[in-house]
């Protein structure tokens, strides 16, 4: 153990002594250094939903200036589910993963139709809502019902294996830990600074362990930060995504970003994608855009946003 450590041996289950110290640790650096996101600033739980599922796959700084545009103009589920979901994928310009807002615009209409207009309070609620796993459904419950549940991205997860445990961790394990971690009537800013934490401090590559406020309490810097480090492959967050350059996410983006602002001839899906000598790739594409809900044909020579 490194000297001044207050890390438990590395072969040793943290004690309560210890599980309280690291939440303590936690909450004292969140007061005074956690980021004030516009999304914070709510417990509305449809604007908590939207923050949510804006922010899978992006980061928090793309995702402000959308996030202020959309409730702005869908400001409960209602207002959402009465517009058609070309007008939804119209507002989430700049974002891409496009059936992100279309997965919005369901589960809205899911709200509306079923729960009166309401989103879920309970777990099981929120996993039936399209789009929604157990993630997001487990961040609604702790920030906009401030329900004590551990919430478990993939800075998390990371800050969980070499923090508390000091060996990687299986998806199952991360959330059971992250449970129990939760001091009791903490956990919105438990969480939420946990998120800032692993984002600043605890990072894939180069994590700053000697500024990290964490620092005395991790168990892998206690123990010398031996490879393989615990955080790689670990809580099962962490997916490799293939390059966007040149893939068909690519010409899909282009494609729906085109018919935000109108119809396109079929015949200049290829171009507008990018691959004016791959015709057949583009009618394939624009054939899933269809089938997916995010694209209609309008009679036999255009394509046009699906309900606009």
């Amino acid at each position: 153990m490194a000297p001044g450590s207050d890390a438990p041996p590395s072969d040793a289950p943290p004690s309560a002594a210890s599980r309280a110290g690291f939440a303590r640790a936690v909450l004292d650096w969140g007061e005074v250094n956690r980021r004030m996101l516009p999304w914070r600033r709510s417990r509305d739980p449809w604007q908590v939903l939207v923050s949510e599922v804006m922010l899978q796959q992006t980061q928090a700084s793309r995702v402000i200036e959308p996030f202020h545009r959309f409730v702005d103009r869908f400001p409960t589920p209602s207002a959402c589910a009465s517009a058609g979901p070309g007008e939804v994928v119209r507002q989430w310009a700049g974002l891409g993963y496009n059936r992100r807002a279309l997965n919005l615009h369901r589960s809205a209409v899911r709200v509306v139709e079923r729960n009166g207009g309401r989103i879920p309070a309970d777990l099981a609620g929120l996993l039936e809502l399209p789009g929604v796993g157990p993630y997001t459904a487990r961040a609604v419950l702790s920030f906009a019902f401030e329900i004590d549940v551990g919430v478990v991205d993939t800075n998390v997860g990371r800050l969980l294996a070499r923090a508390v445990v000091g060996r990687s961790l299986s998806a199952a394990e991360a959330q059971a830990l992250a449970d129990d971690l939760v001091p009791v009537g903490q956990g919105w800013a438990y969480n939420q600074t946990l998120f800032d934490l692993g984002a600043r401090y605890c990072t894939a590559r180069a994590p700053e362990c000697a500024a990290c406020p964490l620092g005395r309490r991790c168990r892998w810097r206690a123990a010398g930060s031996p490879l393989p480090d615990p955080a790689r492959s670990s809580a099962g967050t962490a997916r490799r995504q293939a390059p966007f350059a040149g893939s068909d996410r690519q010409g899909r983006g282009r494609i729906v970003a085109a018919l935000r602002s109108g119809p396109v001839a079929l015949g200049d899906v290829a171009g507008v994608a990018g691959w004016p000598e791959q015709p057949e790739r583009a009618r394939r594409v624009a054939g899933e855009l269809v089938e997916e809900g995010l694209a209609c044909r309008v009679g036999n020579e255009r394509l046009a946003l699906a309900g606009a």
